[in-house]
């Protein structure tokens, strides 16, 4: 038999047709060796798919060949037989990196131990002939040697021929893959070749650009240095040819100052002249303006006078009008008054016979009153025993209110001493709750985001529909600070800073206000529907006691129902438990007896592991770190007890509160009844004298009524007399206001032809008011301008004198015969000064001052500065026109260096166009196959390019979002969002998607269905079936140790399944053909038995 060290696995192709079941006979196991001949295959192998596969001496194999289908090839096999050796044999014999794996990064280790040499051959389908590609590891040397088709050949070789037929290296583990990551392996793999060259040179076209940006900046910074020092020089030139400037410019202005008083002299004249001449045209205009003036002003002067005659004519008619229209109306006033007066005497009438009345019926009922008062007061003949009575009961009261005083005093005693009572305990509760601030201090420090998000839960628990608990390290009460490290240790920080939710529901709430709307890193868990807090552990805490274990860690602390059954349900705290130095002592024992998983000691926490082949028992020992967040420990029993006495005072107080009502209520009463008392022996008092009084008033009251019946007064014919005046005068009033009414007409009418023609002679009189004014204006402006007239005659006659005069002098001054001109020198610009420099702007003749005062102001200033310019320098002056060509010379550089970095900006331009369109379109294409397999999963996803700035190409990437409830948004595909199911189901179909625009021989995906839950599974199976098993589609390998029962298979799938183990056959013991052969003998003669 084979010993368990010598492991081998055998891959068993089988052609499987909705995965009928065989008898256990037919899949035969091997040790070592293996050849497992392949099935006639359900379709035909596409260019580059692998025939077959050998593998010797390599990972667990001796000898092994492994035969696969031309389509889906399912390699199935327990964890640690050998699967992924096919994955890796595949890999290197293809020309692969070792690091590819994630194994080794020599490829000397993947020979098997106790082996010096390992051989992998791969047969390639090509049409024209199968290509091997054999490869022979050196373990001594860790070297290749390569074959093709049994002749030796370099890596290169093979490396091209496997490029030729599109076979890609490995594009990573998807699911681990950054954004950036993830572009890169998506182009590498289904992108044209030129995509990923594109985008390689984007990057290094900006790391270039970078250089340029740089060397500009350097070189301007330069240059602006040059420039800074030559403007120091500067001062020194600017003086030198300041001082030229200053001596030609006195030349010029000593040439130019009699010429300027001639022209002085010329211009007033010409100017005099002109003036002359205008003021006569001036005054011919205005004579001849003069006349049609006058005549107007005739015109106007006789229809205002018509005018005028017809507003008086009109003025008498309104006023005669008026008169009549005032005296109607006085006569109106009069009768209105009239009519006013006899209806306030009818009324003045009534109001006294009414009151006449009224005070009549008062005095009958006063009088009444009295009397029935009297007749009571002669009932009472004698009051003083109730006077004597009263006396008595307000006595009685006055003790009962003294008594009630005093107990509302001890009332406030006893409500003061219960209130310093209350702030005691307060206080105290106060204590306790800084304890908490402190736990809440050291999650602010550590993890603020999380602290944040606490909160905003304080304040929006009204949004949650079940419970919803604040991070376990702020809800987890130590009972003994000392054995926190043990519960820090044993619970990853990421779940003791978790948020706890009873609902999923509730969970996508806080993670879309938190995480997407606020940004914060929070973690949240859901605790499980069943409760786990309560559960026994599988062994009582007795039987542990004897190796040194006090406790199990549920029991180290307090926490909320759900976080406890959390904590259970994910770390087993309730199995887990805690022991001392003895334990450690005695730890070997302690695992062989206990078989414990997981315990801790006084300082170290072990963990033990079962060898799945050798059932060998693993331990493992780590010193346990420092406790940071639980050490705080808050007593919640004695906070208990403080809030329960806080009641029971608030309730005492309570007490003594309505205690105090009810006294003041009794007082309040007592107080009432002690007025009555007070009001009755004043009343009983008053009554004594009161017989008399009453006597004197109904006697006076009898004689006023006897005087008010015998004044009476007939109102109804009153008002017939006041009604019959009133109608007569309307009648008369009526007539009066028509007559009115018609006046009133005629006088609007006569009022609105006097104010049209006064309209009319308004007008007539502005215009004669203007022509009178603007005839006036014209023969003041005349006046002025002839005596103006003269004085520019006389003027012109003298300055003619002086201008011959003043040109005989300056042509003296500057040598000038009669028939000469001005200089040329004088009438052209100054010459420029050599290297470009003029000693001011250039000058000419006519551009130096024109007065006397301003030459000759000038001629002294540029005198004085000439004298001031001592000492200069003519090399200074050479240096600083070196600097400058050096200065043109950088420039000019610069120019050329920015040239440059705007051409390399082109390329990226031109470079960015050919690499950004394509691979937006080809993110597209993958988006459309992306979001179509999850459509048919009734989830959600979408694929598309992330970026983060335009110029950073290196920092490009790819989104993934998911959604798998309808709930729910579409959330970047994350450790954090997405569990490792949904995360695995999305890289799949994401790889499926790669597979539908890519062209490759095969695909080798290894393990992708662990981590997902049945349906998931399940749905992602039948999509790899249906796509790998079409018609003219690539190899496929599915690598899995595990499947889920009744699976839909196709005919055109392979099965292979690799057993191992200890007791597998001996290689040379191995024979397939032998096997079938005795399998069928056996199942031919079962029916005659």
């Amino acid at each position: 038999m084979a010993t368990p060290s010598r492991k081998t696995s055998t891959p068993i192709p089988l052609a499987s047709k909705r995965a009928a079941p065989r008898d256990p006979s037919s899949e035969v196991p091997s040790k070592r060796k293996s050849s497992a001949p392949s099935l006639p295959s359900s379709g035909p192998f596409v260019e580059g798919s692998i025939v077959r596969i050998a593998m010797e001496n390599f990972l667990t194999y001796d000898i092994c060949e492994v035969c696969p289908g031309p389509h889906l090839n399912m390699i199935i096999g327990a964890n640690g037989t050998g699967k992924s050796s096919i994955v890796c044999a595949i890999c290197l014999g293809l020309a692969g990196k070792p690091a590819f794996m994630g194994r080794a990064d020599k490829v000397g280790f993947f020979v098997k131990r106790g082996c010096s040499k390992g051989t992998i051959e791969i047969e390639l389908f090509r049409t024209s002939g199968n290509l091997v590609i054999t490869r022979e590891i050196d373990v001594a040397r860790n070297q290749s040697f390569w074959f093709i088709n049994k002749k030796s050949t370099t890596q290169k070789v093979v490396e091209e021929q496997v490029a030729a037929l599109n076979i890609q290296d490995k594009v990573g583990e998807f699911a681990k893959l950054s954004k950036i990551e993830l572009l890169e392996a998506t182009e590498k793999s289904i992108g044209p070749p030129e995509m990923h060259r594109y985008h390689c040179e984007l990057k290094n076209f900006r790391e270039k650009e970078k250089q340029l940006e740089t060397s500009c900046k350097e070189k301007t910074e330069y240059l602006e240095k040059m420039i800074q020092k030559n403007e120091r020089y500067k001062q020194d030139v600017e003086r030198f040819y300041e001082r030229k400037r200053h001596l030609d410019l006195i030349e010029m202005l000593e040439a130019k100052r009699p010429w300027v008083e001639y022209e002085n002299v010329r211009q007033e004249y010409e100017e005099v002249k002109l003036a002359r001449d205008r003021v006569k045209d001036e005054v011919r205009k205005l004579k001849e303006g003069q006349i049609p003036m006058t005549r107007r002003i005739e015109d106007i002067e006789t229809q205002h006078h018509n005018l005028e005659a017809r507003i008086k004519a009109k003025a008498t008619d309104i006023k005669e009008t008026s008169q009549k229209c005032k005296q109607k109306q006085d006569i109106i006033e009069r009768k209105d008054k009239h009519i006013e007066e006899l209806q306030q005497a009818l009324t003045v009438k009534q109001n006294e016979e009414h009151d006449r009345q009224r005070r009549i019926s008062n005095t009958r009922k006063m009088i009444e009153d009295l009397q029935n008062e009297l007749k009571t007061t002669e009932n009472c003949v004698n009051l003083q025993p109730q006077i004597d009575a009263i006396t008595n009961d307000l006595r009685q009261v006055q003790d009962k209110r003294e008594l009630c005083e005093g107990e509302i005093i001890d009332k406030h005693k006893e409500r003061e001493t219960l209130e310093k009572e209350k702030k005691s305990v307060n206080d105290q509760i106060v204590q306790f709750d800084n304890l908490m601030n402190q736990k809440e201090d050291k999650l602010r420090q550590r993890y603020r985001d999380t602290y944040d998000a606490v909160l905003w839960l304080r304040n929006n628990r009204d949004k949650f529909k079940q419970g919803v608990y604040e991070p376990i390290m702020l809800t987890i009460n130590m009972k003994d600070n000392k054995n926190a490290k043990y519960i820090e240790n044993h619970i990853p920080s990421n779940d003791l800073r978790a948020f706890v939710f009873e609902s999923q529901e509730d969970m996508e709430v806080f993670l879309k206000e938190v995480r997407d709307n606020k940004k914060l890193r929070v973690n949240t868990v859901i605790a499980p529907k069943s409760s786990y807090a309560d559960r026994a552990p599988s062994r009582s805490l007795n039987e542990l006691k004897q190796y040194g274990f006090f406790s199990y860690l549920r029991e180290l602390f307090d926490a909320p129902a759900p976080v406890m059954s959390y904590l259970c349900s994910q770390y087993h705290i309730h199995e887990v438990p805690v022991g001392t130095e003895r334990t450690r002592e005695r730890i070997e024992r302690v695992i062989q007896e206990t078989r414990l998983r997981q315990m801790y000691t006084a300082e170290e926490k072990y963990v033990v592991k079962t060898s799945f082949y050798s059932n060998k028992v693993i331990s493992s020992n780590t010193s346990l770190k420092v406790a940071q967040f639980l050490t705080v420990t808050v007593d919640l029993e004695q906070r208990r007890h403080l809030e329960e006495h806080l009641k029971e005072v608030n309730r005492k107080l309570r007490a003594v509160e309505s205690g105090l009502i009810a006294l003041r209520e009794t007082n309040k009463h007592l107080e009432h009844k002690d007025n009555e008392l007070r009001q009755k022996k004043k009343e009983l008092l008053e009554r004594k004298t009161k017989k008399r009084q009453l006597e004197q008033k109904i006697s006076s009251k009898l004689g006023s009524l006897k005087l008010m019946e015998q004044d009476t007064c007939n109102l109804e014919e009153e008002e017939r007399k006041a009604n019959t005046r009133i109608k007569e005068i309307n009648v008369q009033k009526a007539k009066l206001v028509t007559e009115l009414t018609h006046l009133i007409k005629t006088c609007t009418s006569l009022h609105i032809q006097k104010v049209d023609l006064i309209l009319q002679n308004t007008t007539v009189i502005s215009e004669k008011n203007k022509l009178e004014s603007d005839y006036m204006a014209a023969s003041s402006q005349l006046r002025s301008t002839e005596q103006h007239f003269i004085e520019l005659d006389e003027s012109r006659q003298r300055l003619l004198q002086k201008c011959k005069e003043l040109m005989k002098r300056a042509r003296q001054v500057c040598n000038l015969t009669a028939e000469q001109n001005i200089p040329q020198e004088y009438q052209t610009q100054v010459p420029t000064i050599p290297n470009g420099h003029n000693s001011s702007p250039p000058m000419a003749f006519q551009d130096l001052p024109n007065t006397l005062d301003e030459i000759d102001a000038l001629l002294t200033e540029e005198r004085s500065r000439a004298s001031c310019f001592t000492g200069l320098n003519p090399t200074v002056v050479d240096e600083y026109t070196k600097r400058e060509e050096e200065i043109v010379q950088l420039t000019e550089e610069l120019k050329i260096k920015k040239d440059e970095l705007d051409k390399y900006r082109e390329n990226i331009s031109q470079v960015k166009e050919r690499w950004l369109n394509p691979l937006k379109e080809l993110i597209g294409k993958i988006n459309e196959k992306f979001s179509s397999f999850f459509s048919s999963m009734q989830c959600a996803g979408e694929v598309d390019l992330h970026i983060e700035n335009e110029e950073d190409y290196d920092k490009y990437g790819i989104q993934i979002r998911v959604k798998f409830r309808s709930s729910t948004l579409l959330h970047e595909l994350t450790p954090h969002h997405q569990s490792g199911g949904e995360r695995s189901v999305s890289t799949m179909l994401y790889l499926m998607a790669l597979q539908e625009l890519n062209r490759c021989p095969f695909r080798v995906v290894d393990e992708i269905n662990q981590g997902m839950d049945p349906i998931n599974e399940r749905r992602v199976f039948e999509m790899v079936v249906n796509t790998a098993c079409k018609e003219n589609t690539s190899q496929y390998f599915f690598i899995t140790p595990k499947l889920l029962q009744n699976l839909p298979y196709s005919e055109k799938m392979t099965v292979l399944f690799v057993y191992n183990g200890p007791h597998m056959l001996e290689p040379n013991k191995w024979n397939l053909k032998a096997f079938q052969r005795r399998r069928r003998r056996i199942t031919f003669t079962q029916p005659s038995q």
